[in-house]
Parts: structure tokens; sequence; C-alpha cells
């Protein structure tokens, strides 16, 4: 790889980690009737698909455990949802809307479309497609990320193995005119 091919790649990841932070740095600013935008992703969910275990909506919205579990907290608390078990698996936890929630979540329905404007505006179409087959590409290179790094930094801690008089030594940080992990 070429110096010029490794400084796009910074730039890229540099931009990216920018753009999520940022964004999620702006949504977690929106307050909707004191429900946050996670929140009415969680109850537009249910409008839609009806009552909902605590663990799908983790899984469906890419959020953990934890954040699935205070957000039903703040729901509920605030009179929006409701949970209830299972009568059949005492187990199984199920979110469901209340009047209050869905009356809500239809008052403010707008702000969903709002915000896919406010990020996509004045991107042609062809510009949307590319977007999309990219962010498709990143979601589809992130399978199994978390492993591969894991196992890179277990082997890190390996004692070194020499390097051959030919291999170019890696690049530092103090090199790169981009932060990075």
């Amino acid at each position: 790889m070429t110096e010029e091919q490794w400084e796009q790649l910074e730039e890229a990841d540099y931009l990216f980690r920018k753009m999520v932070r940022r964004f999620v740095k702006e949504r977690d600013r929106v307050s909707v009737a004191g429900i946050t935008l996670p929140g009415m992703l969680i109850l537009h969910k249910i409008i839609r698909e009806g009552e909902q275990r605590l663990g799908d909506l983790a899984g469906q919205l890419d959020f953990t455990s934890g954040a699935i579990t205070a957000l039903s907290d703040k729901l509920e608390a605030g009179g929006y949802t409701v949970r209830r078990r299972k009568e059949d698996d005492r187990r199984t936890v199920l979110l469901d809307i209340t009047a209050k929630g869905r009356e809500v979540a239809e008052r403010n329905s707008n702000i969903g479309a709002r915000c896919i404007t406010l990020l996509f505006e004045g991107f042609t179409e062809e510009e949307l497609e590319l977007q999309s087959r990219f962010y498709e590409r990143i979601i589809s290179n992130l399978e199994g990320f978390s492993d591969t790094l894991l196992e890179l930094a277990q082997q890190n801690a390996e004692p070194p193995v020499p390097a051959s008089p030919e291999q170019k030594p890696p690049r530092t940080a103090t090199e790169s005119k981009y932060l990075s992990y």
C-alpha cells in the first residue's frame, strides 16, 4: 500500500468516526416531549409492529440491552409505554405503547422525516444510491470487526517476533495527521 493510499484510508476513517460522533451528539440533544430520538424510534416501532420484546428491540435498533432497558425505564416512567411479562413465559418482557405514548408519537411523526431530510438533502439520486452501497459495504466490513481486533490485541500481548530486514516498520501515531485508535 502506498503512503497516499494509507493517508486516504486514515482520512476516510477519521471522517467516518467524526460523522458518527457528530450525529450521536446532535441526536442526543433532541428531546421531544421529554423523549429522546431513540425513544421515539421505539414508540414508532411499537406503533408499526405491535408490542415488542426488549431483546428484539435491542437487536433490531442496534442498541445494547442496557441501553434498551434504560430507554424503556424512561418511557415507562413518563407514562409512554408499559412493560408486561408474557403469560406463557414469565422471562420474556414485552413493551407496549400507552395512549399517551401513541398521541405524542403521532403528533410528532414529522420529526423522523425531517431528520432524514436534514441529513441527506442536497444529494443527487446517484449520490444517495452510492452512499447506500457504501454503507452496506461498511456494515458488511463490520462483521467480525471486534473479534478480529481482539485477536490482534491478544497476538500483540505475546513476545514480538523480530522483523525481517526488508520489512517496513509500522507507522507511528505521530507520523499521521489523523487521530486514530
